[in-house]
C-alpha cells in the first residue's frame, strides 16, 4: 500500500473498532463506571497500571481495586484511614501488590491535597510536542513522598527510553475528545494532538507489518518512530490510530 492507501485503510480500522462495543472487553470500562471527574481519573490510572498481561484478569482485578475502595475511589483517596489500607494488601495482579497499592494511595492523596490532582500534575510539564517529559515529571513528583522502592517500577519514565504504554494508554482514555464513546475526554488542558500511541506487543507487531515502524524493539526510540508516522497521517489525533494497530492485533490477528 502506498501512504494514500495505507492512510484510508487504517482510518476505515479506527472507525471500525472506535465504538460503543470496545469498551465491553476492554479495562476503559472501570473508568467509565463513574461520573465524578475524579473518580473516573483515580479509576481509570490505577486500571491502567495494571493493563498488562491477559485483559479479563486485568479487567477482573481493576473491579477488585474499586471494590476494595468501596466504589468511591477519589472519597477513599482523600479520607481512607490505616485500617482502610489494611485491607489493600490482600491485592495482587502479576508484580503489582498489595504494598504498591497502598503506595498508590498516599501518592494520590498527596497529589490532589498538594498538586490540584492528576490533570493539572500532567499538564504543567507538557511540550510543544510531546507528553513524555510531562510523564517523566510525573513519576518523580508521584514518589516524591516515602515509598517502597519497588513501587516505583509500576510507573514507566520515558526519558528512560521506556515506550511507557499504560500511562500514554490512560492519557488517551483521559484526553481524546471525539464523542464515540470510549474515550472519556474530560481532561481539556492537554491537547491529542500531543499524545502518543501506547505502544506495546499487539501494536508494535502490527505497526511493523504495515511499514509503520523499523526498530525492532518496543521502546521510547520506538515510540517515536511511530509518533512521527502516525502524525503524518493525523496531526491533531494521531492516538486515534491504536484502535487500528490494537484491532488488527488483537481481533484480527493480522
Amino acid at each position: 500500500m502506498n501512504k494514500t492507501e495505507l492512510k484510508d485503510f487504517l482510518d476505515q480500522k479506527v472507525i471500525q473498532y472506535n465504538t460503543l462495543d470496545f469498551i465491553e472487553s476492554d479495562p476503559v470500562q472501570i473508568p467509565h463506571l463513574f461520573t465524578q471527574k475524579e473518580d473516573i481519573e483515580i479509576a481509570g490510572f490505577l486500571s491502567a497500571t495494571i493493563a498488562w498481561g491477559n485483559r479479563k484478569m486485568i479487567i477482573k482485578n481493576s473491579h477488585r481495586m474499586m471494590e476494595l475502595m468501596g466504589n468511591a475511589p477519589y472519597d477513599f483517596v482523600m479520607s481512607h484511614s490505616e485500617d482502610d489500607l489494611v485491607r489493600l494488601e490482600t491485592f495482587v495482579h502479576r508484580t503489582f501488590n498489595g504494598q504498591d497499592f497502598v503506595g498508590f494511595m498516599k501518592s494520590l492523596q498527596n497529589i490532589y491535597k498538594n498538586h490540584n490532582g492528576l490533570e493539572a500534575v500532567f499538564a504543567k510539564n507538557q511540550t510543544a510536542d510531546s507528553m513524555q517529559k510531562s510523564i517523566s515529571e510525573f513519576k518523580q513528583l508521584f514518589f516524591e513522598i516515602p515509598h517502597l522502592s519497588r513501587t516505583q517500577k509500576h510507573i514507566s519514565d520515558p526519558l528512560n527510553n521506556s515506550a511507557a504504554k499504560r500511562i500514554n494508554m490512560f492519557l488517551r482514555w483521559m484526553c481524546r475528545q471525539d464523542n464515540k464513546g470510549v474515550d472519556l475526554g474530560i481532561w481539556k488542558t492537554i491537547s491529542p494532538a500531543l499524545l502518543s500511541c501506547p505502544l506495546d506487543l499487539h501494536s508494535g507487531n502490527v505497526a511493523r507489518k504495515l511499514g509503520l515502524l523499523n526498530r525492532k524493539q518496543n521502546d521510547g526510540k520506538a515510540l517515536l518512530e511511530l509518533d512521527s508516522k502516525l502524525r503524518e497521517f493525523d496531526a491533531t489525533d494521531p492516538v486515534k490510530y491504536d484502535f487500528a494497530l490494537f484491532g488488527l492485533g488483537i481481533f484480527e490477528d493480522f
